[in-house]
């Protein structure tokens, strides 16, 4: 544990320690059963492979299943997540690929890395005062023209505290910012938001979900 991290880190980082397996065996695969969903993720590696070589990095990757249908559709990807149990259990369940432990508001890599980041879900942790840290260094890392997707569950920038779950006691805030909040960060931090869908509550969710695209200016622009 490193002190100077946010407290949200280490709350995020405790609670899905406690729960990767029973979370993993409850939720394997959420795109299999979201095709609009699989159909944005395969958009975004579209864009990414035609923007060059550089590799993705899935954040917040959990036990990998996104991680692995990028690397299906023949993206290079690797996964990064902030709790060491759930890099363990995907490191075992998709043995052929890289996932790393790292948080977002500091991530191990030099500038200009990267062709690509996808976000699904996993912004839902971190507090507006934190999201300026986080995608400035979504700005860092990408490569000129690289691209990210995030996917977040929406609200009113409302927050919900989770004290227990699949039988496991936690502290675990989730953070439900509304889609204006966050256009407005990525902009911030110098990312410009190029799509924009909004996907109704499924029959697992009651919120609405949203998908942003956002492009790094590129040398060209």
């Amino acid at each position: 544990m490193n002190a100077q991290e946010p407290d949200f880190i280490h709350t995020t980082r405790a609670s899905y320690d406690a729960m990767a397996s029973d979370y993993a065996a409850h939720l394997p695969d959420a795109l299999a059963t979201r095709p609009l969903d699989r159909a944005l993720v395969t958009a975004f590696g579209d864009l990414v492979r035609a923007n060059g070589p550089a590799p993705v990095a899935d954040l917040g990757c959990g036990h990998g299943h996104v991680t692995a249908r990028l690397h299906d559709l023949g993206v290079p990807v690797f996964g990064v997540d902030v709790s060491p149990r759930m890099v363990a259990l995907a490191r075992r369940t998709h043995p052929e690929l890289r996932f790393h432990v790292g948080t977002m508001t500091a991530l191990d890599l030099p500038p200009e890395t990267l062709g690509g980041i996808a976000a699904l879900y996993s912004i839902t942790h971190v507090p507006e005062e934190h999201l300026t840290t986080v995608f400035a260094e979504f700005h860092r890392v990408l490569t000129p023209g690289g691209h990210a997707l995030v996917a977040f569950e929406t609200g009113d920038d409302d927050e919900v505290r989770v004290t227990e779950r699949f039988g496991h006691e936690m502290a675990l805030d989730h953070y439900f910012h509304a889609p204006d909040t966050i256009m407005a960060h990525l902009m911030k931090a110098g990312l410009s938001v190029h799509a924009r869908t909004f996907l109704e509550p499924d029959a697992d969710g009651t919120r609405q979900r949203a998908f942003l695209l956002a492009r790094k200016q590129g040398d060209g622009d």
